[in-house]
Order: structure tokens, then sequence, then C-alpha cells
């Protein structure tokens, strides 16, 4: 006699009929709609009887079937999550149980398109692995099936524990979704569904309190209309809302929310938030110039600013750095870097130990009128300070490299001002045939340098030849248009300085004076004429003879 009876019915994992599977004792299931059998029903029996512990009212009944062997759980509480069982199940949330009923061994999350069920991703909690089953690339965000469109609020978190975490956090009040594999897709996910996000009257980014969490938070932002997106900060130390949830701050979570930041796109600012910044302003590192007439105009040089030199050829761009070298060393405590690509290290080292001792040492015979003693003496003092570093490799022609020790100099070398002479050799030495372009590129890496460093770059550039009987040689007065190459130079400079002497004058010491006119000052806006130097012959040494005026008629009377 057949003992084998029927202990109950459940739905069908194959065709889905709700009641079709007839349940026997000997753990066999045989479903009455589809004709399948079953030999071992007993992992549906140990769901079954969870379900009706848990007091379910609809057993087993799958979302649905992919193939014959899927199971999709039970309705019941993410014990493991501490999600409501009523909240997992309004968003469709079901869970698999271990066979002593003790604990919750799996999730699973489904995803709807259009109305229809497309697939459900698979977690394993132990593990906290993830697989799927469907296509859930063709579903929306999760939980997006289950809220209307339209409305005050939304908010979008990371995951789907969050998603259900920040809905019971915020009292079940407004619609939460959730992306589908975390940050790195956030940016497809939000574009694919914008029209519904932006349906929304706000919508509130709450994704994990970690770098990738930030940034795709800004990413998605950004697709966003202005201020439509706003941007939740949790609590130091808290990772994401189901870190809430499990830690119960509901009133701490709801705070966040409420302080939710209305995002605006990197580079722009809401003035209204930034006034203590705007009064405590830390402010540049800065020094006098040699010459008080650029002082009036520049109040002085500062660090984290592209100062550009340029003249005409011989009309002592050389003279001009040599003194600033100088002036550096003597009058801070910085580190100083120099990068003279025309000429070999001992000429820059002769070039500022002459202005220390007010005499050329740059000369063979002049040097050789010094005994080692004296030599010693000033190299001590100037170059013996661990302060002074220069680029020893006159020639070279590769412009990654010259770039490389230009950033090991100001980072490796933690220097502060740096004086790079001349920008045409960088050009000479990067392969584009087009110099405007070579120009464009180099200087935009010498911008994003400063930018990134903060140092002080102070940079030698030529003029372009000038068309007529007069040029740069007869002292003529030098405009922004004069550069050679890319109006990039004056773009990207904080200040461009020119040079103007006329080497053709009869009088000695006016042929030996430099005008030093301001093109451009991106920190004052004062332009024009502001001081000259005079050339003494006997020393090497450039003197201020009076901070002037663009009308001031050359003075070869005034002291220096």
């Amino acid at each position: 006699m057949n003992t084998n009876f029927v202990r109950y019915h459940v739905a069908c994992p194959k065709c889905g009929s709700s009641d079709a599977v007839s349940v026997n004792e000997d753990g066999s299931a045989k479903c009455f709609s589809c004709g399948v059998f079953m030999q071992d029903y007993s992992g549906k029996d140990v769901i079954g009887d969870y379900a009706r512990k848990q007091g379910s009212s609809n057993i087993e009944k799958p979302i649905v079937h992919f193939s014959s062997d899927d199971y999709v759980g039970v309705w019941g509480e993410l014990t493991d999550r501490k999600i409501s069982a009523d909240t997992a199940q309004k968003y469709g949330v079901r869970i698999v149980v271990s066979s002593d009923y003790k604990e919750v061994i799996k999730h699973y999350y489904p995803y709807h398109k259009d109305g229809e069920l497309v697939g459900y991703k698979i977690r394993t909690v132990k593990t906290k692995g993830f697989v799927s089953e469907g296509d859930i690339s063709q579903g929306t965000l999760f939980g997006q099936n289950v809220f209307k469109a339209g409305g005050k609020y939304i908010t979008i978190t990371e995951g789907e524990c969050d998603a259900m975490a920040a809905h019971e956090l915020t009292g079940s009040r407004w619609p939460v979704v959730s992306i589908k594999n975390g940050a790195q897709s956030a940016v497809a996910d939000v574009r694919k569904n914008l029209e519904y996000l932006e349906s929304f009257d706000n919508v509130v980014i709450c994704f994990d309190a970690d770098k990738q969490g930030r940034e795709a938070a800004r990413k998605v932002a950004s697709l966003l209309r202005p201020n439509k997106a706003k941007i939740m900060k949790l609590p130091d130390g808290i990772k994401d809302a189901n870190d809430m949830l499990k830690a119960n701050q509901h009133g701490k979570f709801v705070e966040c929310f409420w302080q939710a930041k209305t995002f605006t796109p990197s580079g722009i600012i809401r003035v209204s938030e930034k006034r203590e910044d705007w009064k405590n302003r830390k402010q540049k590192e800065s020094i006098p110039y040699p010459w008080e007439g650029l002082n009036d105009k520049l109040y002085g040089m500062r660090q984290g600013e592209l100062v550009t030199f340029t003249g005409g050829t011989g009309l002592g761009k050389s003279s001009i750095t040599r003194e600033l070298e100088h002036w550096l060393i003597q009058r801070t405590k910085d580190r100083v870097g120099i990068i003279s690509l025309e000429e070999d290290w001992r000429r820059t080292v002769d070039g500022i130990l002459s202005i220390e001792a007010n005499d050329r040492l740059y000369i063979d015979e002049v040097r050789a009128a010094y005994d080692e003693k004296e030599l010693d003496k000033l190299f001590d003092k100037i170059m013996d300070t661990d302060r002074v570093f220069i680029h020893a490799h006159f020639g070279i022609n590769d412009i990654d490299e010259i770039f490389s020790k230009l950033r090991y100099i100001i980072v490796g070398c933690q220097c502060k001002w740096v004086v790079v002479d001349h920008l045409h050799m960088l050009v000479a030495a990067l392969s584009e045939g087009d110099e405007r372009r070579s120009i464009d590129n180099i200087m935009t890496s010498l911008r994003s340098i400063v930018e990134e460093t903060g140092a002080g770059l102070m940079l030698v550039s030529h003029l372009r030849r000038v068309q007529g009987n007069e040029g740069h040689e007869n002292g003529i007065e030098v405009n922004l248009s004069h550069l050679r190459g890319s109006q990039s130079i004056a773009q990207l400079s904080d200040c461009v300085i020119a040079l103007e002497r006329n080497q053709q004058a009869l009088d000695e010491v006016e042929a030996n004076t430099t005008k030093l006119r301001v093109l451009k000052s991106r920190y004052t806006g004062d332009v024009g004429l502001a001081t000259q130097v005079v050339y003494d012959r006997d020393t090497g040494r450039l003197s201020e003879l009076a901070a002037t005026q663009d009308n001031l008629e050359f003075d070869k009377d005034l002291p220096f």
C-alpha cells in the first residue's frame, strides 16, 4: 500500500502555477500543471516551513523563473541587514534561509523593465558575493518599479540594501532607488533613467562615504539639471545608509538628509557659503623685487605665479635673471632652482657670484685676479647654503626629461622659486614642427606645474622680429603682440615684463639703460613703464635709476 501521502501544495518553480505542485512525505514533488517531477524537494520544504513560521500568506510563490532549477525564496526580514520584512516585500526582495531556520543565507533583488521582471541579483550573505540571473542590464534602477514618477524628493543609493535602509530611515516617506553595480555603474545607470529622476523636484544622492562613492556622486549630480541634485554627507566613520540603520541612527540620517548640499559643478562656488574663506584667505608668499619701480606696480613677486620676462636679443634678459637669482638666494631662506638651457652650470654660477662680488668673475682674466681664499669665501656665502639647485645638462634636447627635472627641482628639491631660461629652448626640444602649437603645449604644462606645486616660476621668452626700420635694438616700445610664437605666453602668465633698450644710442649711458615695462599684471592690473636700470660695465651690475612713468624722458644725470 502506498504510504507516500501528499503533505501540501506549493507553487511550481518551472511554470509558475500558484499551487499545482504536490509535495510528498518522501520529499518528492510533482506539478500537475506542467508535469515536472522533482525527486528531492526537501530544500523547498524547508523554505515553506520558514515562510509559515514568518506568517507569510504567500508561501514560495516564485516571482519569475529563468530555468527549471531557479528558486527565488520567500518574503521575510533581512536579519543580517536589519531590514524589515515589510520593506523587503515592498521592494520585491526575497530571502533563502538555512536548513535550521536560524540565518538568512541569500537575498534576491529583482530588476524590472516596463513593469516586467527581467532578472535579479543573488547575494550570498556569508561570502558577500553576487551573481545574477536574467538580464539585469535591461532593468531600470532598483526600486524604480515600486515608485511612480514625479514628486518632491527621491534618493539614490549605491546598493540595494542601502536603498531599503534609507527608505526605512526616512520613515518610508519618499522614494529611494539604487544603481545596479556600485559606483562604477552610477553614471551609466543614471543616464539611462534620467527622465524618471528629472521628474522629481529634488534628487538626493546618498552614495558610500569613500573616494569612489564621492567621485561617483559628483559625476551623477552633474548629469541632472542645475539645482536639482543634492549630495548627502554621512557622519564620520559611517560608510553607508545601511550602517546607519543597523546602528539605529534614524534621527541622524534624517538630519543628514535635510543638510544635503545642492551640487554645483567643480570650479563654481556658492559665494554665500564662502564668507569666512573670503575674510581669512591665506596670503601668497611674496618678496619685493630688487627694483622699487616694479614693486610699485606689482607689489612684489609671489609664489604660485608664472612671471615671464621678455625682450629682444642682447637686451639684458640674462643680466636681469642673474640679479633675480642672487636676490632670491640672499633675501629669502627658500630653496632656489635654476634651469638655464643655453649655458653650462659653471657659467650660471659665475654670473651669480659676479653679482655678489660686484665684479665680472665670468671673465677668466678678472677671476684670475682673485686668490683661492677669496673665491672660496664668495662661494661659501652664496652657493654653500644647500639652497641652490642648478640643471647641469647643457644641450639636453628631450622635452619630457626637461619637465621631469623641472618637477624634481620643485618637488624633490623643494625649491620655492625657479628660473627657466629660456622658453624657446624648450620649444626646440619638442619634436612638433608647429612653433605656435609647441608653445601652447609648453605654456600649458608650465602653468599646470605652477598650479600643482605653488612654486614661483620665472620664465625668459624672446620677442618676434618687428617689421619696419625700427627694431627692438632701437629701443622701440614693446607690447604683448610682440611676444614670439603664441598668445598663450600672455594668457597663461600671471605677469609679463618687457625689456626695452636702445643699443644704437650715441650716449653710452642711454645705450646701457634698460626700461622695464609691465605688459600684464593679473594681481594688480597695473601696467606700463615701471623703471629703468643701467648696466655698469665695470661691475656687471644693474642699478635702478628711478621709478618712472610712461612719459618720463630719459635722464642720464640721475644718480645710481
